[in-house]
């Protein structure tokens, strides 16, 4: 067993981090306690780390424990990176307050661009929720986590590409997956077992290299690469035009009669770059 305080610079809101993962049922989140519990991988090993805020907004601080002693400083590291605790959220915020953006970043200050905790899950979670209302995308992947992944201490692990890549499509489709969908996974799985896609080594990869290198797997197009490039890697200048979410927030923004055009939002972001991820955060969370 073993514990590690961390303090941080702030900014930084771990409560906002808390609600955005409150309705995943299969995320432990404690609102009282102001903690979660994160399953990582370390070489193949699965681990649970328990992460539990002790600070403030202003001065962030974080109890962490796990099991095993061996793997502390990878752990450590792995959940710095997911919770983005490396990222200078203080001057994102005051490059902010030269925008028109100002009033959102203020209402939200400190609001981090969190990771998902598993890269395979990443996109395997896009693929899943694509064309369907967020209910049942949770339904779906609880299921498919559930019937193909594994359980530690009471924490659900995603399946890995091994596991998926033996599946057949009626197994997935015994939970109520498209047999479309479950084709995409399956297949996605197979590319990394059999044909070497490397999902780690992506992390030194532009984004454009990555976009040319996941978007040649069926199923993956440029909704789920973008967000595979924001939630899964954390890149920092992504801006989905084509999401509705957006395309809301900016109505509301600039009081627009009806949705803004690809050259209106163009307009809009060129004093975002090169932050342009955070600019869509908060966009989003402007609306939630």
């Amino acid at each position: 067993m073993w514990e590690e305080t961390i303090k941080i610079d702030g900014p930084y809101n771990f409560d906002s981090v808390l609600d955005r993962h409150q309705p995943d049922p299969l995320k432990q989140v404690n609102l009282e306690q102001r903690s979660i519990r994160v399953p990582i991988f370390i070489d193949d090993r699965p681990h649970v780390v328990d992460v539990k805020a002790i600070g403030t907004i202003d001065q962030p601080a974080f109890h962490l424990s796990g099991k095993s002693e061996a793997d502390k400083a990878a752990l450590i590291q792995r959940i710095a990176e997911i919770f983005q605790w490396n990222v200078p959220l203080k001057r994102i915020h005051q490059y902010f307050q030269q925008t028109d953006l100002k009033e959102i970043f203020q209402t939200f200050i400190g609001t981090p661009l969190i990771l998902d905790f598993d890269l395979f899950g990443s996109i395997t979670k896009c693929i899943i929720h694509q064309q369907i209302n967020m209910k049942f995308a949770y339904t779906l992947t609880e299921g498919f986590v559930k019937t193909f992944g594994f359980e530690i201490d009471g924490l659900w692990f995603n399946p890995q590409p091994e596991t998926v890549a033996t599946l057949t499509v009626e197994q997935l489709r015994e939970i109520k997956m498209s047999g479309r969908k479950a084709e995409y996974i399956i297949g996605f799985a197979r590319e990394i077992v059999d044909h070497g896609l490397d999902l780690e080594a992506l992390k030194r990869e532009s984004d454009e290299e990555i976009f040319h290198r996941l978007t040649k797997v069926r199923g993956i197009g440029k909704w789920t690469v973008e967000n595979f490039l924001l939630f899964g890697l954390g890149r920092p200048n992504l801006f989905p035009m084509a999401d509705i979410g957006i395309q809301n927030a900016l109505k509301k923004l600039y009081q627009l009669e009806r949705k803004p055009t690809n050259e209106e939002m163009a307009h809009y972001i060129k004093g975002w770059e090169p932050y342009l991820s955070y600019a869509s955060l908060y966009l989003w969370r402007s609306i939630e």
